[in-house]
């Protein structure tokens, strides 16, 4: 027989030589979302088959902080215990703003009144949090304490919509990368409860019937195909796209021009590829998330960025994937962060970064970074007069973080991403419902097809608007409703067989 099908064309039912494996629920991928699927799944009473391209679960969000993003309803006992009081319309308020232009308001309002529940789900699935604050402006703690400001929560112009409080919440684990913590937990719940996994395996292509609906999907693993029947359905959990060159160059190229993809070396697009090929829209393909680490220490954001032309153009009290996305934006992809004698520090995450001119004076400084005469003077006796009178009427920098810079020496720490490590990946995938079923161009389901993670688009939308502990947030918490769809759809289609 001549294979014709892969993820950009289904297997028609009528080409299965035979069921290799029948299962209620097959889930493609072991990571966040997958794991949290195949969790629900068992326990609507699912049989669940898990199918994943690696030798072990984990995917990219192993190689995460570990932090959720969860809040509202007055707050998560951690918040509380900790003195903070944290509303569900503040909540639901600041992840519209995240979400920008194309934020999803029915996916937000579910997402921001449910979120404690959620958190508490995951520590049942046996996720550890030791329940402590850590204060301060970081990228993620390397201490095993829990709750931390991860976002742009403090910052306009976010503070003046909502009101602020710290909503990431962080796995206890000691050192970077708590993420293997939080899959190892929920991997081991999902085999604990019966699910069933296939590591070396890669998904081929989804098996449709005549009246479109997905009936199963196509695999590979021992080096031969095998043909999956999924009564209650396929939930793909695949990872976004930001592996993929030839998509990143069709939609959103610019993330191509960063230097670090943020992928646990599956985010093939594999998964969104074989969406579309049943007729799935996709939503927000243009979207990235980007990472420029300029913090911490946090003395740096007492600095200020400009740009080739000398100018200011952002409030640096934001979280750093927002600077990086102003950053990238700036003429000829040159920016310098300027600091002072007393603030100047090198940044954590790349102590060899490059320090672009030093100066006894800002007309020194200027005159090595070859800015335009009197420009960068002008920008820095501006703001050392605002910063003086603790206020910041052209970009809104927090009172806190306004500090003057007339300690010298000057310096200019280059932010150019020629000279300094960038970090992306894609947001955007697959549309779905918030309960997981899959759309087409009408926003019609496509039955027996599911899809949450990084393969939908979910809750982060607009890369500017991101704060650490969305996509694990989102993952954990729709892979959720995927799995329990998909296993409902399992007994429905189960009577009408019988």
């Amino acid at each position: 027989m001549t294979i014709t099908y892969g993820p950009d064309r289904p297997c028609p039912v009528e080409e299965v030589p035979q069921w290799d494996i029948e299962t209620d629920v097959a889930v493609v991928g072991f990571g966040a979302a997958g794991s949290c699927a195949a969790i629900e799944a068992r326990s609507s009473g699912a049989k669940v088959d898990i199918f994943e391209l690696s030798s072990a679960a984990g995917g990219s969000a192993a190689l995460s902080g570990g932090e959720v993003y969860v809040g509202g309803q007055g707050g998560t006992d951690v918040q509380r215990s900790n003195g903070f009081k944290d509303e569900t319309e503040d909540f639901h308020t600041y992840l519209l703003m995240c979400g920008g232009p194309i934020a999803d308001a029915e996916r937000v309002r579910i997402y921001a009144e449910r979120g404690v529940e959620h958190f508490d789900w995951l520590r049942d699935q046996g996720v550890p949090f030791k329940g402590s604050y850590l204060p301060g402006k970081l990228i993620e703690p390397t201490t095993d304490d829990t709750l931390v400001w991860s976002g742009n929560e403090q910052a306009w112009p976010f503070v003046e919509k909502a009101k602020p409080a710290p909503r990431g919440h962080t796995v206890q684990f000691v050192g970077w990368g708590g993420g293997q913590e939080l899959m190892s937990k929920l991997s081991e719940r999902a085999l604990s409860m019966g699910a069933r996994a296939h590591f070396d395996c890669r998904a081929v292509a989804l098996i449709t019937e005549r009246k479109g609906q997905v009936a199963g999907v196509v695999v590979k693993m021992g080096g031969k195909q095998a043909f999956v029947r999924a009564r209650g359905g396929v939930v793909l959990c695949a990872g976004g796209f930001i592996g993929n060159a030839d998509m990143v160059n069709e939609f959103v190229p610019e993330a191509g021009r960063c230097d670090h993809q943020v992928t646990g070396g599956n985010d093939n697009g594999s998964g969104i590829r074989m969406g579309i090929s049943v007729g799935a829209a996709t939503l927000n393909m243009q979207e990235f998330f980007a990472t420029i680490p300029f913090y911490p220490p946090e003395s740096l954001v007492k600095g200020i960025f400009v740009n080739n032309r000398g100018q200011r153009f952002i409030n640096e009290d934001v979280y750093h994937g927002r600077v990086a996305h102003y950053v990238l934006r700036q003429p000829d992809r040159q920016a310098w962060l300027l600091v002072d004698n007393k603030a100047f520090a090198r940044p954590m995450l790349q102590q060899d970064v490059t320090i672009a001119a030093i100066g006894e004076s800002w007309e020194e400084v200027a005159r090595e970074l070859g800015l335009p005469v009197g420009a960068l003077e002008h920008t820095v006796e501006r703001y050392n007069q605002q910063a003086e009178a603790g206020e910041d009427p052209d970009f809104h920098k927090g009172p806190s973080w306004l500090y003057p810079l007339v300690e010298p020496p000057f310096a200019a720490i280059s932010y150019c991403p020629a000279d300094i490590q960038t970090h992306a990946f894609t947001l955007g995938g697959l549309s779905t419902r918030p309960s997981g079923e899959v759309l087409d161009a009408d926003e019609k389901p496509t039955p027996g097809l599911y899809a949450a993670g990084r393969t939908a688009c979910g809750l982060p939308r607009w890369g500017e608007g991101y704060s650490s502990g969305l996509s694990l947030g989102d993952s954990t918490f729709f892979g959720r409703q995927a799995g329990k769809s998909a296993a409902v759809r399992r007994s429905v289609v189960g009577a009408g067989e019988r």
